[in-house]
């Protein structure tokens, strides 16, 4: 095993190389495998290693544990909230980060077992294949925590059917494996007790070609039925809903039809709209509606630029009060600042989409190819009623 780390008694990822294939293990288990500096750096380091590598011609990567990952390393975040641009450094390797995995040259595959959040999902969705179980979790609950959707969602999430995109980054609704293929946010469906033994399969390939990889895939994926109940299908709902052009139209339309009979599934999502921050909400929404009409790149770039603005609280410090409620506290009684959408101030909110000055922008390629694009084009929710 050719295992890369900076501190040798903490092996937060593991590099393995087998013939052809190269595997990479998050190695987090106890703290959900979340993404910390160190794992930004080993995983761009790992990556870029294995592009330039004639002999490597698969990548996989997985998570140990109970978890895929659970998303970015909030107390890191938290404990920098002193110093202005502390996290400066991490932020930007992880939007390059980003940037490498959705145009990656070589076939890469997720083997996803249990939580996919946020930016720990960012490893997940652009892979051109992504495969899940029945113990996969997903959500992108940024806004409830006073940040926004990050790590190139607003690019992905723009492009999902409909507003299924809108409904996602507001509510942070989880989505179970099933869902996940059905929406077209992952590739395949693989029962959770087969998955070692699909690994054992794509190593002993020995070899990267795009057919061959699927057809291994196939080999050990099922055809996915979403339960009735599921939130892919109340698209009618959620189309008419998110479709709004505020955040405070999308709440009223949705507090109208919950107010049907047959709707009580729209009150969970209620709650968490109401007790998210209201500058997050407005941020998320006008960060995805952007998303449908620009590149992956302007995407990162524009997420990076309302990154940093928020870490440096800019207009809010509401992303401090998220983490503290939630992780360092634990009172989940976040006090908003300001503490209604109604007292958000639509011109402040401009500031966190506002370019940099040249020096200071995300400095990654604008001719851009992911292969994302289009992914949920056979999505059985592309045409769901």
């Amino acid at each position: 095993m050719a295992q890369v780390a900076e501190n040798p008694n903490e092996e937060v990822v593991l590099g393995e190389e087998i013939g052809h294939a190269r595997v990479i293990t998050l190695n987090q288990p106890r703290r959900l495998n979340v993404i910390s500096s160190d794992v930004v750096a080993l995983l761009a380091k790992l990556l870029e290693k294995w592009e330039k590598d004639d002999e490597a011609e698969l990548i996989l990567i997985k998570g140990s544990g109970r978890a895929f990952s659970a998303g970015g390393d909030l107390k890191m975040f938290y404990d920098g909230r002193t110093s202005k641009d502390s996290n400066l450094e991490v932020v930007y390797r992880m939007y390059w980060l980003c940037y490498h995995i959705h145009t990656y040259k070589k076939p890469e595959v997720a083997l996803v077992h249990g939580i996919s959040m946020g930016g720990g999902a960012s490893l997940m969705a652009p892979m051109k294949f992504s495969v899940v179980t029945e113990k996969t979790v997903f959500a992108t609950p940024e806004a409830s925590i006073g940040f926004h959707t990050d790590c190139g969602f607003s690019y992905m999430l723009s492009r999902l059917p409909g507003h299924l995109g809108e409904f996602l980054g507001l509510t942070g609704a989880r989505l179970n494996g099933a869902e996940l293929v059905a929406a077209g946010l992952a590739t395949h469906f693989v029962p959770s007790e087969k998955l070692a033994e699909l690994e054992k399969r794509l190593i002993s390939l020995n070899s990267g070609e795009d057919n061959a990889v699927n057809s291994a895939i196939q080999e050990f994926s099922v055809n996915v039925q979403i339960d009735e109940n599921s939130v892919l299908n109340k698209k009618t709902i959620i189309d008419e809903c998110f479709s709004k052009d505020s955040v405070e139209e999308i709440i009223t339309s949705f507090e109208a039809e919950a107010s049907k009979e047959g709707n009580g599934w729209i009150l969970t999502f209620l709650k968490g709209l109401k007790r998210s921050s209201p500058t997050a909400l407005k941020i998320t929404l006008q960060s995805i509606r952007e998303g449908r009409k620009q590149t992956l790149s302007e995407c990162l770039r524009k997420e990076f630029r309302i990154t940093m603005n928020i870490l440096r609280s800019v207009i809010s410090p509401d992303v401090y009060e998220g983490i503290r409620a939630v992780t360092i506290d634990k009172d989940n009684a976040p006090k908003w600042d300001p503490p209604s959408l109604e007292s958000v101030d639509a011109e402040k909110v401009k500031q966190v989409f506002r370019p940099f000055e040249q020096e200071f922008e995300l400095n990654i390629p604008t001719g851009d190819d992911s292969r994302w694009e289009g992914k949920y084009e056979d999505s059985p929710y592309a045409t769901s009623k």
